[in-house]
């Protein structure tokens, strides 16, 4: 209606207007549930004007939080309730469905994701029979119009293996929970995939507790063949490989040698071939995105669900960037195939493209789906890099050559092994060139070329000098979250989606630290583990957990039933349970003395073990509550206010960091360890970097100074 006709005041006309447009967008459409609002408005821009696209936020039902909320007795029943807080939700879905012309459940494809749309079917009274369930591994406009035209009924015994899931870690947590609180202190708890962690951390530690290094020797040799040098190490002695114990060991073979002069015993030219790797799974993924780009496992879920919903890419609009992120599956779509074949021999030539190879997948993989691969392999991330954010970048960097690589001829070697002799002395020399690239183009993990000089036998060459060395073995190094999930994964424990969750649970309850990223078990979850493999064997063995999940997959394939694979769970555990419940003594932890009273009431103070750790609390409790951070300090004047000292401090999540003990007044704190010196270049203050290996480095602090000094051990 035009402005100068408008008789009605403006509050009128703008009620009028808003329940004009709600009868518009409800009446006569399809209406589609999916689970992020971020993904609603993208799909609902693919659909058209005939379709409402709506978010569920999640689940919109579960089992209560305050109880075990499953009924042992009736068949492990489980109780499910509405979620509080979501009735509006609810009710404004309901409305939505009763208007539609028909709704659609599109939540994620996964079991997760299958058991929601079940939820929904149920709260919106839609039958079982109904072809309703549309699933997309990708969020494009072809891959969603495609999924509509071919819907499905929802899986049952998909959401019947979520379902066993949930009910056997309910079981599991709700039953050893109490009695750990009881037994230990309040505020504990265990899992299935949980505890196994938690287990493989404490073993992983007592085996470095317990480790007794060994000496050994090497002796390695620079030498020349006319004017270029190599390098070769000592291999053994008359013809026999020999280890170098002691330092007489060395002697012993030192004293056989006189000149310079080596002779060419053997020489052995190969060509090898290294494969282009497979595409990312989940866990591969969180692996790589931690040793590559320093992710934690959790901010790798976090990235790579923000680039899965879609970014906004300018005039292309918002896109889903890559498919869905929680797969064990390696499987490449033929059209994803031809679309990376189309861009490497346009890229690199057709050499370079293995288009139609078939990827084998392992034999846990659920091929429900892809593997995480760019949903357009045309944007790549040098011409998408503007619209994202560094985060998003780096973890679409490493999907997007992975991907690629994955699609590409494998790598060629020329290699050299060459045995040097002097005396029965044998030296051993390797050399290796890249002869033909293939994926390493673009996805370089070799190690750089390395060629020796041409040599044949009986040719001489002549040393340059040896260098006899002393070593000691190394105890194995303790679990990164990197390697805590390869690991779980190798053994056939939890799933993609459960690895980040459990980490970081072990983490909230101070089981375990992380200490320059490597998992330290802390009293508590040591107490914690002795307990649980004590009386409940079977929760922390690999071997029965790993088969359980076999069972478990076995229900989502339909050939077991779901209520069967639980109750062959719970009868034996139900007997561990009541002996745990008898048997299990209280175990006291006791407070330490702290040195000092209390500044308060004047009783001595004490160390407590508390939820994030110990700290310092009065012995008068509950008549004094006074508390106090236990810190660290490390000997260092707080470069910011140069009053204040510079104290080790941590977050809740027990990362270690540094801060003024002068807080709130001066507000410093750094990742790195301040070492009280300024850097000579830009006159900022020097810190101490963690580096691999185990090593230090000392850096200056400011990001725009390169200055840094030589690597420590």
């Amino acid at each position: 209606m035009p402005k100068s006709t408008t008789t009605k005041s403006p509050k009128t006309t703008t009620k009028k207007k808003k329940k004009a447009s709600t009868k518009k967008t409800t009446a006569g459409k399809n209406l589609v549930i999916v689970e992020s609002p971020a993904k609603a408005k993208t799909i609902e821009k693919y659909l058209g004007r005939n379709f409402k696209v709506v978010a569920s936020v999640g689940h919109i039902r579960d089992l209560k939080k305050s109880s075990m909320s499953v009924d042992i007795e009736n068949d492990y029943e489980p109780q499910y309730i509405n979620i509080r807080g979501k009735a509006p939700l609810i009710n404004s879905l309901k409305k939505e469905a009763k208007a539609a012309k028909a709704v659609y459940l599109a939540s994620d494809p996964d079991r997760e994701g299958e058991a929601i749309a079940w939820h929904l079917a149920h709260i919106l009274d839609l039958s079982l029979e109904d072809k309703n369930r549309v699933v997309f591994n990708e969020i494009t406009k072809d891959a969603v119009k495609k999924a509509f035209k071919e819907p499905r009924t929802i899986d049952v015994e998909l959401v019947d293996a979520q379902q066993a899931r949930r009910i056997l870690d309910r079981l599991v947590g709700y039953s050893i929970s109490p009695i750990l609180w009881k037994k230990v202190k309040k505020g504990l708890s265990a899992g299935r995939v949980q505890s196994i962690a938690l287990k493989l951390i404490v073993d992983r530690e007592h085996e470095i507790n317990a480790f007794v290094p060994k000496e050994y020797w090497s002796i390695a040799g620079d030498f020349k063949k006319g004017t270029k040098k190599f390098a070769a190490s000592f291999w053994g002695v008359d013809g026999k490989k020999q280890a170098l114990d002691t330092n007489e060991d060395v002697v012993k073979v030192m004293e056989r040698l006189s000149g310079p002069d080596f002779s060419v015993e053997k020489v052995e030219k190969k060509k090898r071939i290294r494969n282009a790797p497979l595409p990312y799974t989940t866990s591969s993924l969180q692996q790589d995105a931690a040793n590559k780009i320093n992710f934690r496992t959790r901010k790798t879920m976090m990235v790579a669900q923000q680039l899965y919903e879609g970014i906004t890419l300018g005039a292309q609009g918002h896109q889903g960037l890559i498919t869905y992120m929680r797969t064990d599956s390696t499987r490449i779509s033929p059209v994803a195939q031809a679309a990376a074949a189309e861009y490497i021999v346009d890229k690199f030539g057709e050499p370079y493209s293995k288009h139609g190879s078939k990827i084998k997948n392992s034999a846990s993989a659920q091929d429900a789906h892809e593997a995480i691969r760019p949903s357009n392999v045309f944007n790549t991330p040098e011409l998408i890099s503007k619209y994202l954010d560094k985060d998003q970048l780096k973890l679409y960097t490493l999907i997007w050559n992975r991907f690629v690589a994955s699609q590409m001829t494998a790598a060629i070697f020329d290699t050299m092994k060459v045995n040097l002799e002097q005396n029965g002395v044998i030296f051993v020399a390797n050399g290796s060139q890249v002869k033909f690239e293939g994926y390493l183009k673009i996805y370089n993990d070799s190690d750089k070329n390395n060629m020796l000089p041409a040599m044949e036998e009986g040719d001489v060459v002549k040393k340059v000098n040896l260098k006899p060395e002393q070593h000691f073995t190394q105890p194995p190094a303790r679990y990164s979250e990197a390697t805590l999930v390869k690991t779980l994964e190798e053994i056939g424990v939890g799933r993609p989606s459960t690895y980040a969750p459990t980490l970081e649970t072990i983490q909230k309850r101070y089981y375990v630290r992380l200490v320059t990223k490597r998992f330290e078990p802390t009293e508590l979850g040591d107490i914690v583990n002795t307990l649980i493999v004590e009386y409940f064997p079977n929760i922390v063995n690999t071997e029965f957990t790993a088969e359980m999940e076999k069972d478990l997959d076995e229900v989502e394939d339909g050939k077991r039933k779901w209520v069967s694979v639980v109750d062959q769970f719970y009868k034996p555990f139900a007997k561990e349970l009541s002996k745990a419940e008898i048997e299990m003594e209280k175990i006291q932890i006791k407070d330490e003395p702290a040195g000092f009273d209390c500044d308060l009431c004047g009783h001595p103070m004490v160390i407590k073990l508390g939820r994030f750790g110990k700290f310092y609390a009065c012995s008068n409790f509950p008549d004094c509550h006074n508390t106090k951070a236990i810190v660290k300090e490390i000997g260092v004047k707080c470069p910011l206010c140069h009053e204040g000292n510079v104290i080790e401090r941590k977050t809740k999540k027990n990362r270690i960091f540094y801060g003024c003990d002068r807080y709130p007044e001066c507000d410093f704190t750094s990742w790195d360890k301040p070492i009280g010196r300024d850097c000579p270049k830009s006159g900022h203050y020097l810190v101490e970097k963690k580096v691999r290996g185990g090593g230090k480095q000392v850096v200056c602090s400011s990001d725009e100074c390169d200055y840094q000094e030589a690597k420590q051990k």
